[in-house]
């Protein structure tokens, strides 16, 4: 892990480093779109872009996300930076847990699947690992229930290029 990684690490219990991230998001969208895929959170962390179909819209929505792996699959979490409110990508899942993530240039369709119980306890430990952050998130939400989201593979990934 790089020194920026780690400091990158550490701050994220800060509620200013939350606040100055959340307004980097449109920026860290657009770099992501123009490197398809292949730069998100400029490297500093493990993330990938998911695009859901928007539950009162009907149209995609991407959003950068840290992510880890979890076998085949992806794991993301509902933080929201640790505010009182739900990600509207979250809310986008459980109305059609059909996405598709962009990791590393390549486009993945996958199926998202709520964890629950010791299934998200397991996948809780394995996100705190990555980005320790999360436990103040959790104090920050108010009591809010922090969804974890499975996402499993539903088809062979795809390069962006060209698509």
């Amino acid at each position: 892990m790089s020194v920026l990684g780690s400091l990158t690490r550490r701050l994220g219990h800060r509620r200013w480093f939350a606040a100055g991230a959340r307004l980097l998001v449109p920026a860290d969208r657009l770099v992501g779109r123009l490197t398809r895929g292949r730069v998100v959170a400029l490297g500093l962390i493990p993330s990938l872009i998911i695009t859901t179909t928007g539950r009162r819209s009907g149209q995609p929505r991407s959003n950068p996300l840290l992510y880890v792996r979890d076998g085949d699959g992806y794991v993301v979490i509902g933080s929201n930076w640790g505010q009182t409110h739900q990600p509207a990508w979250a809310l986008n899942l459980l109305a059609d847990p059909g996405a598709e993530v962009t990791v590393g240039g390549q486009r993945i369709r996958v199926r998202a699947e709520l964890a629950t119980g010791a299934e998200r306890d397991r996948l809780w430990q394995l996100l705190v690992t990555e980005w320790p952050a999360y436990e103040t998130y959790v104090e920050r939400a108010g009591g809010r229930d922090i969804r974890i989201f499975r996402l499993a593979p539903a088809g062979p990934a795809r390069p962006t290029d060209g698509a």
